[in-house]
């Protein structure tokens, strides 16, 4: 085990017409010794391009990566301790399953037949994979195709693992259980860990901490909850989180926030109030953002004070233990923002709905270039919270 470092790590391709592409730019990273990383982002944000430099499958164009108190970038993958478990399993189809995890240490090793035989043997066993250590990857399902690739990867007892979208090919019940399979695999292991997907409840549920990327840039680096509850940016607010955290541009008037889509009168006007804190939080800013997450806004009876909205009920969207409700300002609203309530709660399409946005729930963010200007606190999000 080591700790693993990426120092401004960048890569750039060239294009056909000769120019140059910034697939992943001066992204820095420093993982501990046996912590579990996830890379997370939309498709095309870098992250894959990064894993594959850290293994060794890309050239990197400028920065380092260090292993321990080595430094990797420049030594070849075989060379790196790293094992790499791929998003298409990359079994070979030839070998049993005896061939394909022992198949690496026989080639790179010089470790006796009989130790290979019986590091195979424990690990299968840890996997619950022994009874299939003479098939084919043919005659296997994706799930045991996937404890077949972890496998060929724990025998090397490698510093690191590398997982680029392993869960990706499996069906939903199958991903769910092989996430918490995977977490207790690692927590046995003990081994650093850099898992890619774009799979957010992957991020949030796996990761000790999760890296978000947009655009191969490294947007923040925190623990899922962190990244949750205090987003360094609005793009990292509106990534992370399913349904989306509701956004709205508002101008600062005084102590009001005003929300008046210009030339958009379906999308409502409003003004909110907000305290002197919250004010001072904007300092100079006229114009912001604010944004709150569906299950922070309440829906009430009747309105109480200026925070309190009159809407009507678009959509009803049903998801068994909640309810997603998409509400607009008007019966005949457009544009829609989104509030969850309980699975057992009666709302009908249509009904006229008094949307709740409580002042110590909402995240305000500076217009122009987008970063948070002010998060709920953890604190904050924990006093809801019944204790256990």
């Amino acid at each position: 085990m080591a700790r693993l470092e990426l120092d401004d790590l960048t890569k750039v391709f060239t294009d056909d017409d000769g120019g140059e592409v910034v697939a992943v730019e001066e992204v820095s990273i420093d993982i501990a010794d046996g912590e579990f990383l996830v890379l997370v982002g939309p498709s095309g944000c870098g992250k894959s391009t990064t894993l594959r430099m850290i293994a060794g499958l890309e050239t990197v164009s400028d920065g380092r990566i260090r292993l321990g108190d080595r430094v990797i970038d420049d030594k070849k993958p075989q060379d790196r301790d790293i094992a790499m478990v791929f998003q298409s399993y990359a079994l070979y189809p030839h070998m049993t399953v005896r061939g394909n995890m022992s198949f690496g240490l026989e080639e790179s090793t010089e470790m006796p037949d009989d130790e290979i035989r019986t590091l195979v043997d424990d690990t299968a066993g840890m996997l619950g994979i022994a009874e299939l250590l003479e098939r084919t990857p043919t005659e296997l399902s994706g799930g045991q195709r996937q404890r077949v690739a972890l496998g060929r990867a724990i025998v090397r007892e490698p510093e690191v693992f590398l997982m680029d979208e392993p869960l990706s090919n499996l069906d939903a019940k199958l991903r769910s259980e092989m996430r918490t399979e995977l977490q207790r695999l690692q927590e046995d292991l003990d081994t650093t860990t850099v898992y890619v997907t774009h799979d957010q409840t992957e991020a949030m549920t796996m990761g000790d901490r999760i890296a978000i990327l947009n655009d191969g840039r490294l947007q923040q680096v925190a623990t899922p909850l962190e990244a949750y509850h205090q987003p360094a940016n609005r793009f990292v607010a509106g990534f992370i989180g399913e349904p989306s955290m509701n956004f709205f541009d508002v101008e600062v008037q005084g102590d009001q926030l005003v929300h008046a889509p210009a030339g958009d009168t379906s999308a409502g006007e409003f003004s909110y109030p907000i305290s002197a804190d919250t004010r001072e939080s904007l300092q100079a800013t006229s114009r912001a953002t604010l944004g709150i997450r569906p299950e922070d806004i309440e829906i009430v009876g009747a309105a109480e004070s200026g925070r309190d909205f009159d809407t009507t009920v678009d959509v009803v969207e049903p998801m068994g233990d909640e309810n997603n409700l998409y509400l607009g300002f008007s019966a005949d609203s457009e544009r829609t923002f989104v509030a969850t309530v309980g699975g057992m709660r009666r709302v009908e399409e249509g009904q006229p709905a008094v949307a709740r946005v409580p002042e110590s729930a909402i995240h305000l963010f500076d217009a122009d270039t987008g970063e948070a200007l002010q998060n709920r606190t953890l604190r904050d999000a924990a006093a809801t919270e019944p204790e256990l």
